[in-house]
């Protein structure tokens, strides 16, 4: 049997691949490294060998946090797959260093048609500058306000997708005495505190960098989202709360809450809920049984309104890099194009359900995607399912500004600084344009480093 798949580091790196005489060879870096997930991209590139026998697919799992010294590394010494498979990001990043096929991935979404993406997914790989692409938006997940529909309705709330319905909620629902909370966001000084900042932050046109790249993030309008959360922060249950207060939820004692749509499964079956219904990470919570009615009375509000609509969420996508060798870069475009037909689309995303939604909104609306293998989707019913993917309609993160990627976003990021913001804002009780000020020092060390 061919070996088709390595991770690099390990010293198969070296190994050669057999391959059919005169095959033209397409090698396809992935983030997917988990075996199972391995074996289903293997299946599909095995059918496309057998519809294209003059091409051999060479597939090579790299760990996602490797991939931009393995990527710098193979630049340096021309040996850059046709292909790889990376978040939207290291795809400007890549593009920005003058590696990626802009024109070829640009034909592609031509060719499939650039109206069946979603839009907000298409900006966060776009170079307007050269009305090119350097990606194919190919899956993602999204974050948002998962909510009580079922207590909204019966409250006669509008749901959470602007700043004052999400006020009036947060305010209507808190309810101490009786151990429920209004809402959670992140107030521990942690990633997910981030997350839930930015798409507030987002919502508002309050952003870290300008198109020129200067540091605006001390502004009258990021000054508005730092109050606000700060005042939001009043109806989270007692603490520094973090992700892991999703229990709260899933025990019926939470109106609303973050969340990626990574956790569609956990609120959908007993399994996966079971370790958020004991009492073991909150004192307060008692402990509770699994509702089997909590995903239908479940919705998710991925966009957050105040200047403009935002969602949050991270995006992968498939580009083609810089080859060349005519015929591998057309045998590349024609294996991406397959990749993103309907049974293709649908395989992969189900390797992570609510973790690998389509980019493809015709795809997204199938009855094959949304009939998963565990019935997870069937749960929460169609339309909410359909409402969760079109997040990507108005997609956005700090790090890109007008199709520019800024890198040091990710260094401000790896310092915590946000998270620590929030932290002295809501948990110290500091002065939010205090924080505000602490904020912009500690990014202007990091600039000038």
């Amino acid at each position: 049997m061919k070996i088709k798949t390595m991770t690099i580091g390990l010293a198969t790196a070296s190994l050669s691949f057999s391959s059919l005489a005169n095959a033209t060879t397409v090698e396809y870096w992935t983030v997917q490294t988990q075996s199972d997930r391995i074996q289903t991209i293997e299946i599909m590139a095995d059918v496309f060998e057998a519809l294209n026998p003059g091409i051999d697919v060479k597939i090579i799992a790299v760990d996602e946090n490797d991939m931009p010294q393995q990527i710098a590394a193979a630049a340096a010494s021309n040996t850059l797959p046709n292909m790889i498979e990376v978040g939207s990001d290291l795809s400007l990043a890549f593009a920005e260093e003058g590696i990626v096929d802009t024109t070829a991935t640009s034909e592609i979404i031509k060719q499939l048609g650039k109206d069946r993406f979603y839009k907000g997914a298409l900006k966060l790989v776009e170079n307007p500058a050269l009305n090119e692409y350097v990606a194919v938006p190919y899956s993602g997940w999204v974050q948002g306000i998962w909510y009580r529909a079922d207590w909204f309705k019966e409250a006669g709330l509008a749901p959470p997708t602007t700043w004052e319905a999400i006020d009036k909620a947060a305010k209507y629902f808190y309810k101490p005495k009786q151990n429920q909370y209004g809402i959670l966001i992140g107030t521990k000084a942690d990633a997910y505190a981030e997350q839930c900042y930015t798409q507030f932050a987002l919502s508002n046109d309050a952003g870290q960098f300008n198109k020129d790249g200067e540091l605006i993030f001390n502004s009258k309008a990021q000054k508005e989202v730092l109050d606000f959360y700060k005042s939001l922060s009043q109806y989270n249950p007692p603490g520094p709360q973090s992700w892991r207060a999703r229990d709260y939820y899933l025990q019926g004692k939470l109106a609303m809450f973050f969340y990626s749509s990574y956790i569609l499964d956990d609120i959908a079956l007993a399994e996966a809920a079971a370790s958020s219904l004991s009492s073991e990470n909150f004192k307060d919570l008692e402990g509770a049984t699994f509702d089997p009615d909590l995903a239908k009375n479940t919705r998710l509000a991925t966009t957050i309104t105040k200047s403009s609509p935002s969602s949050f969420g991270t995006l992968v996508g498939l580009s083609v890099m810089k080859n060349d060798d005519k015929a591998e870069v057309e045998a590349t475009k024609a294996f991406i194009e397959y990749m993103n037909e309907k049974d293709q689309v649908v395989a992969y995303s189900h390797m992570a359900v609510g973790g690998h939604l389509p980019m493809l909104r015709d795809i997204a609306e199938t009855d094959d995607f949304l009939n998963d293998p565990k019935g997870i989707f069937a749960q929460y019913g169609k339309e909410s399912i359909k409402e969760i993917v079109a997040g990507f309609d108005s997609i956005k993160n700090f790090s890109v500004v007008d199709g520019k990627t800024f890198p040091k976003s990710g260094e401000i990021f790896a310092k915590q600084i946000i998270p620590r913001m929030i932290y002295r804002a809501t948990i110290e009780d500091e002065d939010t344009q205090a924080s505000l000020d602490w904020a912009e020092k500690q990014m202007q060390a990091v600039l000038a480093e």
